[in-house]
């Protein structure tokens, strides 16, 4: 079974001419495992999957499984506000070869704590593949409050939780009660620290798309209790951070990958480039960074 563990990236996906730049993101699956990176999670917010065809949905996430056979796992995005149409995603996720899913809670419709419950439990019970659950309440306008997850724990194929509500409280009480095995990661790369300190296992980092080697390092001083240099890399990361949220993500990263010479500065409607104020002050700070 997929373990939920480690420094993962939720990687972006190049476009060039309105088409998937296939060459483009190959090369950049191969960079984040270079660099360190434990787990590859395409298909995403920040791989623009609401955008995405099915047929490029599949050949985004078989070209993930390709380049990270033998080497790491795929934990492909599969969430949207339709239940029926999750198990579609996920069954196409397995056969394209994910290791796992990670499903973000239904937008839009906002379901009660029992909807989100039973979505969840009629998803796993009709999927042969690990299931990750996605809180992000920011974008979802729905929070899976601990007791619904801690109830979720108890499925089999459910393994754990991509936790982004920013509550340190709400991820304590869903550690201190889950299911063991059952485990909960960071979805904001500003709360890796706070969140691995106490007992989280991991992050799905945005900014690891522009330094894969540093959120690497940084898992791994946690990971080994050296909270001095934890503390560094924590301090040295946060303006990059904060970089990332200048505009809605994926606008920034992508951009900052752009201007580090790696993907086009190419976007799918209804997102856009980035304002040319933001766009300075991202290229002034890649630089301060060393970074381009």
């Amino acid at each position: 079974m997929f373990e939920l563990k480690g420094a993962m990236v939720a990687i972006v996906t190049p476009f060039s001419n309105g088409k998937v730049d296939e060459t483009k993101f190959r090369n950049l699956i191969k960079r984040q495992i270079d660099g360190g990176i434990d787990c590859i999670v395409p298909c995403g917010t920040t791989g623009e999957a609401a955008t995405l065809a099915l047929d490029e949905y599949e050949n985004v996430i078989g070209i993930t499984a390709d380049v990270c056979k033998g080497r790491v796992p795929v934990l492909a995005g599969a969430g949207t506000n339709n239940t029926k149409k999750v198990i579609e995603l996920a069954n196409i996720a397995k056969n394209a070869g994910a290791d796992a899913i990670l499903s973000v809670a239904p937008y839009y419709n906002k379901p009660t704590q029992e909807g989100l419950y039973e979505h969840y439990k009629t998803v796993a019970e009709n999927v042969d593949i690990a299931v990750v659950l996605y809180n992000v309440p920011g974008r979802t306008s729905v929070n899976i409050l601990p007791k619904t997850v801690v109830r979720l724990s108890e499925i089999d194929n459910i393994v754990g939780i991509k936790e982004a509500s920013g509550s340190l409280n709400q991820v304590s009480e869903i550690i201190e009660n889950k299911k063991e095995g059952f485990n909960v990661i960071s979805g904001d790369d500003f709360l890796t620290l706070p969140m691995m300190s106490i007992g989280a296992t991991g992050v799905i980092s945005v900014t690891a798309n522009v330094a894969p080697d540093l959120i690497a390092e940084q898992y791994d001083a946690i990971y080994a209790s050296n909270f001095t240099r934890a503390k560094e890399l924590h301090h040295k990361l946060f303006p990059l951070h904060q970089a990332m949220f200048y505009e809605t993500n994926p606008i920034p990263v992508k951009t900052a990958v752009h201007l580090m010479g790696l993907i086009d500065e190419e976007f799918r409607l209804p997102l856009c480039r980035m304002g040319e104020d933001n766009k300075e002050k991202l290229k002034n700070l890649l630089k301060n960074m060393n970074l381009i």
